[in-house]
């Protein structure tokens, strides 16, 4: 017989929120966590299960007051005590759970001033964090939007450090985006161990990898054909128009029904997943093993 795994879940918590949870995140106390709606976000202990509190909540009074969702939220990766949370208006709010019970508050606002000449109909929607993650050293955060993904240190809160362009080709596309819906795409992004190297998906099943330190980036693609043991993977590139080399890929030929918004990477080691529609791909460094 083959091998059937089963997950079978060890505590179920109460229902908590009203709406989809977008994120969970174990606190660094191990004992604590917290699960985040568009509106609230509660505080769980992981051996209760019938209740939790509530430390956000930016429901107004009246709906139609309402501008603005929570989209992400992930606890400081050694201070127990803070969390930041992102806002579907491209900012980023870092609390700190020892000034009060409910943090509504902020300790500090990040936020990148707009910038009047690329002002559109799609601006707000484009700058909507969709995820955001402390590095693993605590100093900096990652964050992504649909064109961009951002570092930003903590103690610079007048806008990020480091701006990377994930595929700025689809700028002039937007209008055919937003009918199809893919300009809501939620993607997420993630450091390396090291935090020298960021990764976000793509579309066609496209990922980027961003290394900080050298400013070189690379486009790889997720496909059966790259998932052959010992197959390595070629970097590919998406031309937006005028001359294309062989191997290019057209703006106009990628398929947007595959799309990478899950990726992860191992935490010591140079070891990847990415998840592409019903597909899981793991990669590993050609330079450490053997195997890719």
């Amino acid at each position: 017989m083959d091998l059937m795994v089963e997950v079978s879940p060890r505590r179920v918590f109460a229902n908590g929120h009203t709406y989809h949870i977008n994120s969970i995140s174990v606190n660094s106390d191990c004992e604590t966590y917290m699960s985040a709606d568009d509106l609230r976000i509660n505080l769980w202990h992981l051996a209760v299960t019938d209740r939790s509190f509530n430390i956000v909540d930016i429901k107004p009074a009246n709906m139609e007051e309402l501008t603005e969702v929570i989209t992400a939220s992930e606890f400081h990766p050694h201070h127990c005590n803070l969390f930041v949370y992102s806002s579907s208006k491209g900012s980023l709010r870092l609390c700190d759970m020892r000034a009060a019970a409910l943090c509504d508050q902020h300790a500090k606002l990040f936020e990148e001033p707009e910038d009047p000449s690329n002002r559109s109909f799609f601006s707000e929607i484009i700058s909507s964090v969709s995820d955001v993650k402390f590095s693993h050293s605590g100093r900096y955060m990652l964050t992504r939007d649909y064109l961009t993904v951002k570092v930003w240190d903590l103690n610079m809160e007048a806008g990020p450090v480091e701006t990377y362009q994930v595929h700025e080709y689809l700028r002039g596309k937007l209008c055919s985006l937003y009918e199809n819906d893919c300009i809501f795409d939620k993607f997420e992004c993630t450091w390396n161990g090291g935090d020298s190297v960021i990764m976000t998906g793509a579309y066609n099943n496209l990922f980027r990898m961003f290394d900080r330190n050298t400013k070189r980036d690379v486009t790889l693609e997720a496909s059966r054909e790259s998932s052959k043991p010992r197959a390595v993977l070629k970097p590919r590139r998406v031309c937006a128009g005028g001359k294309r080399r062989r191997d290019d890929m057209s703006v106009d030929s990628l398929d947007f029904t595959k799309k990478i918004l899950h990726t992860a990477w191992h935490p010591a080691e140079n070891i990847i997943a990415i998840a592409a529609t019903n597909n899981l791909y793991i990669f590993q460094d050609k330079v450490s093993s053997e195997m890719q």
